[in-house]
């Protein structure tokens, strides 16, 4: 009887030993980490569009170029103090979420939204927002469409698996607005579509709007309307589960905004580090053993801005002056210069 209670109380104990077992496992504290993969691999595999100058495209030589690219070199500069140890993979919006999730990739840079059933059901896990966008609205000059109301009857082109579909169906809605939905998976057949007059608009965010633009045989003749439809916070992802890989990529997007915040560059990161500062010593991990904590050196920041820059070089490279396609950064600017870009300290 005494044997037949134990057995009982050891069935009824296992299920919360396999419970805490995959706790374990999901928290990123087993040796199991992606990080771990990653490092004996030597490069990170990284998903992005390849399609969208200014974000991701591939240039005429032959090289990766864009804001979201440069956040996968970010890492591998953490990682392996070379921001060329990344493996670039073009996804398309409808197959993206599925890298992610099967492993494909290490991590989704790929100007995705973050919305709370991409964080839930999807299984994603959104590392800081590295661009705020918002939707818009492109069409023809020609078209005399100056507002959301002209396009009533008229043929709108977006792109399915994206946060634009659905928001442009729940503002045309709410406006009582009757539409003509034309919705495709490639974002070159979409454009294109609109690019043949088959569509009277076409929908996207409103960074991808002037990208696309710039493509176009004719830019001058496309309008993109002043109306912002959403909010688009853009941000890289990961698989959830795993807060040691987590950690190195959420880590390294806040030491391009605290870079930037601290005035250190990728043309005085050498020079200031024997700065006085305690907030640059610590970024710079001339002082503290902050890199150890989540698996890397301490000079890990100061590898990043060295082979890529802070955030404000990195825009400006890809979205801003210093591209051809001329965005002011508006909410894009750091907290304490009027946007709202903001980053946890070095501490």
């Amino acid at each position: 009887m005494l044997k037949r209670k134990w057995g009982l109380l050891l069935l009824a104990t296992l299920p919360l030993v396999f419970s805490l077992n995959a706790c374990a496992g999901q928290s990123g504290g087993s040796s199991g980490s992606r990080l771990d993969t990653i490092k004996s691999r030597g490069k990170v595999i990284c998903g992005v569009s390849g399609q969208l100058p200014g974000f991701s495209y591939v240039k005429p030589n032959g090289e990766y170029a864009g804001l979201d690219v440069d956040v996968c070199r970010a890492i591998a500069a953490a990682l392996f103090d070379d921001p060329k140890k990344v493996e670039f993979r073009n996804l398309n919006a409808k197959e993206r979420f599925t890298a992610v999730q099967t492993g494909e990739v290490d991590i989704l840079s790929r100007n995705t939204t973050w919305t709370i059933s991409r964080d839930t059901s999807v299984g994603l896990e959104f590392a800081p927002v590295v661009f705020y966008d918002g939707q818009g609205i492109m069409v023809k000059k020609s078209s005399n469409i100056k507002k959301l109301e002209d396009l009533k009857g008229k043929s709108i082109c977006t792109q399915t698996g994206t946060t634009n579909e659905q928001n442009l169906s729940d503002q045309m809605r709410q406006r009582g607005i009757e539409y003509k939905p034309l919705v495709f998976e490639d974002v070159n057949t979409t454009f294109t579509t609109y690019e043949q007059g088959r569509c009277e608009a076409v929908t996207s965010d409103r960074s991808q709007l002037v990208s696309r633009r710039t493509t176009l045989p004719k830019p001058d003749e496309h309008l993109v309307f002043d109306v912002v439809l959403s909010k688009e916070p853009l941000a890289p992802a990961v698989a959830n589960g795993d807060s040691k890989w987590f950690d190195v990529v959420k880590w390294t997007v806040f030491a391009l905004i605290n870079a930037e915040e601290l005035g250190v560059n990728s043309q005085n990161v050498t020079q200031l580090a024997s700065s006085p500062n305690p907030e640059v010593k610590r970024l710079l991990g001339t002082e503290g053993d902050l890199g150890k904590g989540i698996g890397l050196t301490n000079d890990f920041a100061s590898r990043i801005i060295k082979h890529v820059g802070n955030y404000g070089e990195v825009y400006e490279r890809n979205l801003g002056k210093n591209s051809d396609l001329k965005l002011d950064r508006g909410p894009n600017k750091l907290w304490n210069k009027g946007g709202i870009l903001y980053a946890p300290p070095f501490r």
